[in-house]
């Protein structure tokens, strides 16, 4: 019943201009934090339309507020919601599946340093450019195009499959981890982040909080009486700085990571501070990401961020009466390595190497991904993967289209072969 990897992949390029339409109309809908609802509403008509199951759902706080991979958020949820389309075989007899991806895409910056609008959709060439190009819209029309290739073989997953649009991937993890607390597991899941053709083996886990310092406000004519907020932050920063050097001495401890440079990056995302150019200022906050090792609690990092900062007041002659404070603010989140030699990982290298016509390669990245949901917190394997991309979080956002289409190829054969196919009903 199983057809040629040859026809799977046929399928795959006959409706590829149809993904392309999909994916074009995806990104010129806005999704940054909290603005996800009318993107999510588009891609639940879609898999409505396609005769799947489909809920929207707000992330319930009160489902994952206690559970270890939590992160604590500052925003109301009231509008944030996830998407999960389910396909029910008519005999279950292969292995379930859940295809995730993340529909919030990351601000854009000035739009006047774009070469075009940033949600223009602009297709020039291999490259379709706009902010969610890649990171991660055209892995959501992955998933979804990867299941309408078998169906346009009159064909369908012999198995329950999950296609799942998560909400708070960029700042909290936590619709990912709403979904798995709703009940949506599965024997293994593929998620298309953009790696340029590769599979993810580990990445760092990553914490966000804030730190809020307080000056003592005079004018500036009396400047040697007051404390300057925005400079005492500074030396916050600093110490920090020192915190982020240290961990990344200790890379060789830690697998897969001993051969990076710098695995754990200290970012300074967004500082503010003060109320007027002639007076001292009164108050400064930063907010700030830094990385962790997989295996390493957040909890535990947290508290050496915590005495890191309570050490540089202590020797502050102004901080030591005046202490930052701390806020946990977000990511609050492990990474994970995915273990080597499992049946997914198999399944997925034969069938990249039919759609790229090359080996499978692994690397290890420094960045957050959802992946560790069903890693650590599921025990299945999560199969990081998607295409080739540029600029991701920076201007002129964009994905190779080619690569895409081998990713999606990619894809339709691994459900083929992962979950088995049966005949959709009349076909």
């Amino acid at each position: 019943m199983k057809p040629s990897d040859e026809a799977i992949l046929q399928a795959v390029a006959d409706g590829f201009e149809e993904q392309v339409a999909f994916l074009s109309d995806l990104v010129k809908i806005p999704s940054q934090r909290g603005d996800e609802a009318p993107a999510q509403d588009y891609f639940a008509r879609a898999t409505r339309a396609r005769g799947y199951a489909t809920e929207v759902f707000p992330i319930d706080l009160d489902l994952i507020r206690d559970h270890p991979g939590f992160s604590p958020t500052t925003i109301s949820y009231d509008n944030v919601v996830n998407v999960v389309a389910t396909h029910r075989p008519r005999q279950e007899t292969g292995r379930s599946l859940i295809l995730n991806g993340h529909m919030d895409v990351v601000p854009t910056g000035p739009v006047e340093m774009w070469t075009d609008p940033p949600y223009s959709a602009r297709r020039d060439g291999d490259w379709l450019y706009g902010r969610g190009a890649g990171d991660m819209k055209a892995g959501l029309s992955a998933n979804i195009a990867a299941l309408d290739a078998l169906r346009r073989l009159g064909l369908q997953p012999a198995a329950t499959v999950y296609l799942q649009a998560v909400s708070e991937e960029e700042c909290t993890g936590n619709g990912a981890l709403a979904c798995m607390a709703r009940g949506f597991e599965a024997d293994a899941a593929i998620i298309p982040e953009p790696e340029d053709d590769m599979l993810v083996r580990a990445n760092t886990g990553v914490i966000w909080f804030r730190v809020e310092v307080s000056g003592k406000p005079v004018h500036v004519r009396e400047a040697g009486t007051g404390a300057n907020a925005i400079e005492a932050t500074y030396r916050v920063i600093a110490a920090l700085r020192k915190l982020e050097a240290e961990w990344n001495a200790r890379r060789f401890s830690h697998r897969h990571f001993g051969d990076l440079d710098h695995p754990i990056n200290f970012n300074v995302g967004k500082i503010e501070g003060g109320d007027w150019a002639s007076s001292v200022p009164a108050w400064c906050a930063i907010d700030c990401r830094i990385a962790i090792y997989p295996g390493t609690p957040a909890a535990e990092a947290a508290r050496e961020i915590e005495a890191a900062i309570a050490a540089a007041a202590r020797d502050d002659p102004f901080l030591s009466n005046s202490p930052p404070k701390i806020v946990w603010n977000g990511f609050y989140a492990e990474g994970y390595v995915l273990e080597e030699g499992t049946a997914a990982e198999e399944t997925l290298a034969k069938a990249h190497r039919t759609a790229h016509g090359k080996a499978l390669e692994s690397f290890v990245t420094a960045g957050y991904l959802d992946g560790r949901v069903f890693v650590i917190y599921q025990g299945i394997p999560c199969l990081v993967y998607g295409p080739l991309t540029e600029n991701i979080h920076g201007f002129d956002e964009r994905v190779s289209l080619s690569s895409l289409q081998r990713v999606t190829g990619a894809i339709a054969l691994f459900i083929a072969d992962w979950c088995g196919v049966e005949p959709i009903d009349g076909a």
